[in-house]
């Protein structure tokens, strides 16, 4: 074998080691490649089965598993009182339900002014007087005063609600107890936001005045206020500055 020979021999089998070694590199490649893959698409199947497993539990939870803060009930009532008590002391018209405060009223106190106008009708239990609509004289035991329908009237002084009713003389008639005997009697009223047992400051809303009954049609609008003492009345100016 000459020298030609054996050097084509050599190329030859070098590039026969150099095709060996590719192909081995690309089967490495290939199998990492492959490995890599698998690993991956694994993991994600496993991640998207553990959604569905969290989704599942999570839609699968009784709304009687699930356990509410309990409210201290008392506490709640606490709140609601003294919210209850701010609201009304903040009003100065606001009625306070119940006979939570007394009432006190003598000789010396002082009635204020409770409509807008002038005496129609005084009071009069020692000698009659003239009633327009009646056409007759008579005894008048409250104060008749004039006012504009639909005025607020105001407690005179301070009081507790002893009776509402319809009268046909004097129409809605509110009654407040003042004390020591003494009782306020407001007559011709509508819109009366009062319950019997509602305490009222001076100056708190009775009602509101409403048109006159067929008894003061000729009077026009007015206010029937008469005080009693011990269940007789007595004359309310005695009271009044």
């Amino acid at each position: 074998m000459n020298n030609n020979e054996k050097s084509s021999l050599k190329r030859k089998g070098t590039a026969i080691v150099a095709v060996i070694c590719f192909v081995a590199v690309v089967s490495v490649v290939s199998i990492y490649t492959l490995n890599n893959y698998n690993r991956n698409t694994a993991g994600e199947q496993l991640a998207k089965e553990n959604t569905v497993k969290i989704q599942g539990t999570s839609q699968e939870t009784n709304t009687n598993e699930i356990v509410l803060p309990q409210v201290d009930e008392s506490t709640t009532t606490q709140q609601e009182e003294h919210t209850t008590q701010d609201n009304l002391q903040s009003s100065d018209t606001t009625p306070t339900t119940g006979n939570a405060k007394e009432v006190y009223f003598s000789e010396d106190s002082v009635l204020d002014w409770p409509a807008s106008g002038n005496v129609l009708l005084g009071y009069s239990m020692d000698q009659t007087v003239y009633f327009q609509t009646l056409d007759q004289y008579k005894y008048n035991p409250a104060m008749i005063i004039s006012g504009e329908v639909g005025e607020m009237i105001g407690a005179a002084a301070p009081g507790i609600v002893t009776n509402i009713e319809q009268n046909a003389q004097t129409g809605v008639t509110v009654t407040l107890d003042m004390g020591n005997g003494y009782s306020a009697v407001y007559g011709q009223l509508k819109d009366v936001p009062l319950e019997i047992g509602d305490y009222l400051e001076k100056g708190h809303v009775v009602g509101y005045l409403n048109e006159p009954t067929k008894y003061y049609s000729v009077e026009g609008p007015n206010l029937y206020f008469e005080v009693l003492k011990d269940d007789s009345p007595v004359d309310p100016t005695l009271y009044m500055e």
